[in-house]
């Protein structure tokens, strides 16, 4: 993916600098998925912006933004843990990474990669088998690590159909 095409690490925290200017007060972020990798330079460019937050926090963040000129960045935000059709256990929180920033007023994570893996089976289009295999690779994250934290996460809608893509995952990076 070539850097026009997507948002670099550089750009990301350009904007959460903006961001951290206006908050009222602290809060934490937790960047998922391809924002999450390109925070922890596992890729060049994300296509969008990902964040969690606590509710509290997105309520902040969402005020700050209305402060600022638009500033057409594709920004999808979760909460407490539900990533798209994914809940996390309840201790995701605790494993994020933290990214060191200057930032006055955010707290910046990425989630742990495992969890990006686990999130992203849910829905596993292409681009989700490519951060799989990043994030199998450069964090060397085994199959067991995999079957164990899958079995953990609550599927809203079809279980039996993340079921099928973990299976897919385990057999295809995993012979």
């Amino acid at each position: 993916m070539m850097q026009s095409e997507g948002i670099g690490k550089e750009k990301l925290l350009e904007f959460l600098s903006q961001v951290d200017k206006v908050l009222g007060k602290k809060i934490r972020i937790n960047a998922v998925g391809g924002t999450g990798l390109t925070l922890l330079n596992a890729k060049n460019t994300t296509k969008d912006i990902d964040f969690d937050f606590s509710a509290e926090d997105k309520k902040e963040f969402n005020k700050s933004m209305k402060k600022l000129p638009p500033l057409g960045l594709k920004i999808d935000m979760f909460s407490e843990g539900l990533i798209f059709s994914q809940e996390l256990p309840e201790d995701y929180g605790k494993h994020c990474i933290k990214i060191k920033t200057g930032f006055k007023n955010i707290e910046l994570f990425s989630l742990n990669p495992l969890d990006v893996v686990v999130t992203k089976i849910g829905r596993l289009n292409e681009r989700d088998i490519d951060d799989i295999s990043v994030c199998i690779k450069k964090f060397r994250i085994t199959k067991k690590e995999i079957e164990k934290r899958g079995k953990l996460i609550e599927y809203i809608g079809n279980k039996e159909n993340y079921k099928i893509n973990l299976k897919f995952v385990l057999k295809t990076f995993f012979k």
